[in-house]
């Protein structure tokens, strides 16, 4: 189940330290940073100078010039997106098609096709390597292998995991081989998974090529990219940028429609001010091992977590410490063929949400600590942070301008002040200018969605399978979802954001992908949205019925919270608006090779069935044929004893004689631990079983 060993040394790297000397720098797009920072500096400074004199009237009070900054902070952050989007629809309306690669061309180099996964859906994660493989092996065979790198740490989900990885090597192809390894200490996380992998196999391959549990990649997208590399030997990793696809409910079905429609756009735009200096965003990319595992080891930070500990966002490091030590980093954007599933529901978005928030901010310290970091670097990382720290600052603003509302509705002005002066102050603002700046502020925040509709009105790809009037129709049920989810997201994001600065760790939990969640789930989850909603209601109403109408998008969307929840997350809801021909993709229309090809094999993995833990011991030809599964390297400190196999084994002992099965009277550190050695489960049956079964 895993191939000689064959290590690659990945030294940990010092944040601190200065950047190597052995690799000449690529060229960085210095004017194309420049064209989008002074572009947003533009819009941002004219908004601002507007603002200033919309509240300007009479004199500055300290609420006004708090308002004003939190709005020019706010507005920063849309304007460079706006400008980066703006350039990646002139790009894109003005692409050429891409030549196709050599017909005669094959590999001369062999890559690794790694599948980290954690509790996840055995049944789909082996239709996907089957895929993957299958393809491969008629395609380039002798140039591929599967690695099934798994952290899986509950039982029932490991046993599940084996079975389904008996039945997938039995039908194993013989040009793309595929392996088994399962780590008994998930140290580092994804990241440990990764480098563990380097660390023992990476010598025997020139490339890795990253999926996630939900990754689908088409077979010429992973032989383009073999390609690229080959032809590039200054290129360190390229990152495709990949479309969502297979949403079932409203909510997926929304986020899928305006990845593929709106992502191309901002895509491009991104991928030509970064040049290359690209990022990395963990999966669906092809790495160069050895730049890899010489410059990308990653140090852990001091103290404990959220902020200390293993970097959790790793990928955003990873790129940026292959371009401080003078790799390339590109983005593939005009590399189709590249997909992957998102999150079914709100509540699914913002648990995953919850451990990327505590990432980005981690990346804080990254700034602070890191020396000759390219500037394109901290840009990504300082966009990545700020797309978690603009919620609060939204909140704020919103607070901000309602005090303000309070104080001109309840408190007596103070039309003089201590000193002589022949004027009162009126705390008065321009209304006019305000509504003109309302207009402009919402231009910017929508431009992205009028972009996407230009596009795919210019695009053959969109008129030909979805069509105008489908997709006229598909911007404007996204853009009304978007707006009434947008509350939602707002105060989850700002309640992550708190947690994390007080202390709180996300820990490390499976991500959910199927969605459909009890009432009950709904109402504990969304609770403080509700409440926040109707505290702003009230006090907007307590200023006027205007300004309630003016604040009704946001405290709406907040009040209704868990119904929106409810109904977005519903899969029948969104098999409805498939049937209507609403939120059509092109992916849809014309499903993907790898997506058909994973559909079609994942029932026969589904049926599968996995002894428990008793089952196990009781039958000694299942428990030899998963032996080889079990992978017998333990990471531990010399000396060290591992508690969770000690006491399991000594339970055992001590209690054989109870009728209770033993793998009730173990947790499930101790099941794993006698699941992930077979000479220690070997040592339990024997204890228990001669009593017991």
């Amino acid at each position: 189940m895993r191939p000689p060993e064959a290590p690659l040394a990945m030294p940990k790297q010092r944040l601190g330290d200065a950047a190597p000397r052995h690799r000449t720098p690529p060229r960085s797009l210095r004017w194309r940073k420049a064209a989008v920072g002074l572009g947003a500096i533009g819009i941002t400074a004219f908004a601002t100078r507007e603002m200033y004199l919309v509240l300007a009237v009479a004199e500055m009070i300290p609420l006004e010039w708090a308002l004003l900054s939190l709005f020019s902070i706010n507005l920063a952050w849309i304007t460079f997106g706006f400008v980066s989007a703006t350039i990646g629809l002139v790009l894109v309306l003005t692409d050429r098609p891409r030549p196709s690669p050599p017909a005669q061309w094959r590999p001369r180099t062999k890559t690794a096709i790694l599948f980290p996964v954690y509790n996840e859906d055995p049944a789909h994660i082996c239709a996907t390597v089957e895929a993957v493989a299958h393809a491969l092996s008629t395609s380039a065979p002798g140039a591929f292998a599967c690695f099934v790198l798994a952290d899986t740490n509950r039982p029932g989900a490991a046993l599940r995991e084996e079975a389904a990885l008996l039945a997938l090597k039995a039908g194993e192809p013989t040009g793309c081989p595929i392996y088994y390894r399962r780590r008994t200490l998930n140290h580092e996380r994804k990241s440990g998974n990764i480098e563990d992998f380097v660390r023992r196999w990476g010598a025997a391959f020139d490339h890795m090529i990253v999926f996630d549990a939900d990754s689908y990649m088409e077979t010429d997208t992973l032989l383009e990219l073999v390609r690229r590399m080959e032809a590039a030997p200054d290129v360190g990793l390229i990152q495709t940028i990949p479309q969502l696809v297979g949403g079932r409910t409203v909510f997926a079905r929304s986020q899928q429609f305006a990845a593929a429609l709106y992502g191309p756009i901002l895509g491009a735009g991104v991928a030509w001010w970064a040049g290359n200096e690209g990022n990395y965003w963990g999966h669906n990319a092809i790495i160069r091992l050895s730049a890899f595992a010489e410059s990308a080891g990653l140090p852990a930070f001091p103290g404990t977590p959220p902020f200390g500990g293993p970097i959790l966002s790793h990928d955003f490091i990873e790129a940026a410490l292959l371009r401080k030590a003078g790799w390339k980093v590109l983005i593939a954007r005009d590399l189709g063929g590249s997909y992957e599933e998102g999150p079914p529901s709100i509540i699914d978005l913002t648990i995953r949400d919850r451990r990327w928030c505590q990432g980005n901010l981690q990346h804080l310290s990254v700034l602070f600590r890191t020396r000759s970091m390219a500037w394109t670097n901290r840009l990504h990382l300082m966009i990545g942070i700020m797309s978690y720290l603009a919620a609060p600052l939204w909140m704020l603003l919103i607070g901000v301008g309602m005090a303000l509302s309070l104080q001109a509705q309840f408190l007596r002005p103070e039309y003089f002040g201590n000193d002589i002066s022949l004027f009162p102050r009126w705390p008065i603002i321009d209304s006019a200018r305000a509504l003109s700046l309302f207009g402009i502020t919402m231009a910017i925040l929508f431009a992205p969605k009028l972009y996407g509709l230009i596009y795919g009105l210019w695009t053959p790809l969109w008129r030909n399978t979805v069509g105008p009037l489908r997709l006229t129709a598909g911007v404007l049920a996204e853009t009304v979802i978007s707006v009434l989810i947008a509350p939602i997201l707002l105060v989850a994001q700002s309640a992550s954001v708190l947690a994390i600065l007080t202390g709180q760790d996300s820990g490390w939990s499976p991500q959910h992908r199927r969605g459909g969640y009890a009432w009950g789930t709904i109402l504990r989850r969304h609770g403080r949205t509700v409440l926040l909603g109707a505290l702003l209601t009230t006090a907007a109403f307590a200023i006027s019925p205007i300004f309630a109408a003016w604040l009704a998008p946001a405290s709406i969307g907040m009040m209704l919270a868990p119904l929106l929840s409810k109904l977005t997350g519903s899969s029948a809801l969104g098999g409805a608006a498939q049937r209507a021909g609403i939120l059509i993709t092109p992916y849809e229309r014309d499903v993907p090779a790898s997506v058909a090809a994973v559909t079609a094999r994942e029932p026969s993995y589904a049926v599968l069935t996995a002894p428990d833990l008793n089952g196990l011991m009781a039958d000694r030809y299942s428990r030899d044929q998963r032996a080889g599964l079990v992978d017998s390297l333990w990471i531990l400190p010399p000396r060290t004893v591992h508690v969770p196999l000690a006491t399991a084994i000594a339970k055992a002992e001590w209690l054989k004689d109870s009728e209770t099965p033993l793998d009730d009277l173990l947790d499930d550190t101790e099941i794993m631990a006698l699941l992930n050695d077979v000479t220690a489960l070997e040592v339990a049956t024997a204890r228990w079983c001669g009593s017991n079964l």
